[in-house]
């Protein structure tokens, strides 16, 4: 399948700075920029700032990222699943997972994330994708934030829904294990049906169950 990426940016006026959301960014520009000290959710700012600039540079990859001049402060990331999730198991070319979305805390609440997603779906290549993003509670800033696990996945749903991405039924034992975890997915236009009933096939895998 060809991976056809195509830039677009928009500029996101807040009261901290004015922000530029762009991408697919490729990985030598990414590695040219600074990263936030405080993009920590996943690993140290460094090692999350080289496994950008890797995914980046992957056939599917893309980085859409915000950033404050010459500085990362805010990134989602969309690559094939994890071999080791259900959600490879077919094998899908047009499948891809919004894999991570993280803000720095100075910018949040500024919508920087649901701009994030918009920006990213302004590329009319997703159109032949089904994209999906796997919610945890667990992956949560919940002490960042204040919020209630039930606080934070209103609050992540929106954002989600400002890319077209909706909520999915599934049977996946990780999904299914908090009720506040959730499946989201987004089925671009040129999907055929074929892929659409493979991908329903991933999502209940235990059919005996329901």
């Amino acid at each position: 399948m060809e991976h056809k990426k195509t830039y677009n940016a928009k500029e996101l006026k807040t009261p901290h700075g004015s922000l530029i959301i762009e991408g697919p960014i490729p990985g030598y520009k990414l590695a040219g920029y600074e990263f936030h000290r405080d993009l920590v959710a996943f690993r140290t700012p460094e090692q999350q700032h080289k496994a950008l600039v890797e995914i980046a540079d992957l056939p599917e990859g893309r980085i859409i990222i915000a950033r404050n001049r010459h500085t990362i402060v805010g990134y989602v990331t969309y690559l094939y699943p994890d071999p080791l999730e259900r959600w490879s198991e077919a094998k899908m070319e047009n499948l891809i997972e919004l894999g991570a979305i993280e803000v720095i805390p100075e910018f949040r609440g500024y919508s920087v994330g649901k701009n994030l997603i918009q920006v990213s779906m302004m590329d009319d290549a997703m159109e032949d994708f089904i994209t999906i993003t796997t919610e945890y509670y667990w992956h949560w800033d919940l002490k960042g934030t204040g919020l209630n696990v039930w606080e934070y996945r209103k609050v992540m749903e929106k954002m989600m829904n400002a890319g077209g991405l909706e909520w999915y039924a599934t049977d996946d034992p990780e999904i299914s294990s908090h009720p506040a975890n959730c499946l989201m997915a987004k089925i671009g236009k040129r999907v055929d049906s074929e892929s659409i009933q493979r991908f329903d096939q991933l999502r209940f895998k235990n059919r005996f169950m329901y």
